[in-house]
């Protein structure tokens, strides 16, 4: 008799930074402490996301919003599993080998989003540089069959930069997705040891195609700060993102998650974060959220809102 031992569960993990040297985890300031999660409703969306077997990136990527989101039965669905072929050097996501996808996975979103009954939902993804597609056929899959339970939900989607697969970008966007975020994560000059696998300049192109495909779906972009940037640098990063008609740009502190992870240089102070949010609406977003606590998903529902105002306002209705 043979026995099988999975070995799944020892398995590290973030293999790729076994070997790198620990740094120090600075001690968060006061005004980014958050309190503990557990209310009867945020058990209950907890309840309802195992259920339907489903994975989120509040859980998988350890945001510090998860306790006040979910109270609100606001969860971010995180599609095509829980393992990344990516290997960021800022993300606590898993890396490695993903499986196969799941066919059942679009409608099991679809019901969550009706049992939680949301108004507004954020899919986002983990990045398969395994498929041909990228996921580009599965993100319109979920779309379409949340569209099909739930027709009065809007959809937001925040989606990997689909780099080297060709036509992707155009399957996801024919099929309309209320919001396209796609986040630049942080400046050029750290791309290479804080997004190695990806490319700042696809990254804007990517944005510009949304808006060249269907000029009136709304773009978004959002970045970390804190990795050793220079405020200038988070500067231009705002006029390429403008370049590209982006509409929606959210800034938020990088928490360091491990000593393996790329280290956390600074703290960035609450009237810094303000004076961004400042310089960005003078430069044109019609939307900023620039805070210590702002990822990508937080408020979702009441920034869209947010944004239909602002066009409207735009165009003068």
């Amino acid at each position: 008799m043979v026995t099988l031992i999975d070995t799944a569960a020892s398995r590290p993990r973030h293999p790729e930074k076994v070997n790198r040297p620990e740094s120090v985890v600075l001690r968060k300031p006061d005004w980014i402490r958050v309190k503990a999660p557990g209310s009867p409703v945020y058990k209950e969306t907890q309840e309802i996301v195992r259920q339907n077997g489903l994975v989120t990136v509040c859980e998988e990527a350890g945001c510090p919003n998860i306790g006040e989101c979910w109270s609100k039965k606001h969860a971010t669905m995180m599609i095509m599993g829980e393992i990344c072929t990516r290997a960021c050097a800022f993300c606590n996501v898993r890396t490695g080998m993903p499986g196969p996808l799941d066919p059942a996975e679009p409608e099991k979103v679809a019901r969550a989003v009706q049992q939680l009954g949301l108004e507004h939902v954020v899919i986002t993804s983990v990045d398969r540089d395994d498929l041909a597609d990228g996921g580009a056929q599965h993100f319109a899959d979920v779309i379409l069959a949340i569209r099909a339970q739930n027709p009065k939900t809007t959809i937001e989607i925040l989606t990997p930069d689909f780099l080297r697969k060709e036509g992707a970008l155009e399957i996801v966007v024919a099929a309309k997705p209320d919001v396209f975020n796609h986040n630049l994560e942080t400046v050029p000059s750290n791309y290479l040891k804080v997004r190695p696998g990806a490319r700042y300049f696809h990254s804007i192109r990517l944005l510009q195609r949304v808006k060249e495909l269907d000029p009136t779906m709304f773009t978004k972009s959002g970045i970390m700060v804190g990795l050793g940037e220079e405020r200038n640098e988070v500067l231009a990063l705002m006029d390429d993102l403008r370049t590209a008609d982006v509409d929606f740009l959210t800034i938020g502190q990088y928490l360091q998650p491990t000593k393996k992870h790329t280290p956390l240089i600074r703290f960035v102070t609450p009237e810094e974060f303000k004076s961004y949010a400042t310089v960005a609406t003078a430069k044109g977003f019609s939307l900023v959220s620039s805070s210590p606590l702002t990822r990508s998903s937080h408020h979702a529902g009441e920034d869209f809102a947010a944004l239909k105002a602002a066009r409207m306002a735009k165009l003068g209705h």
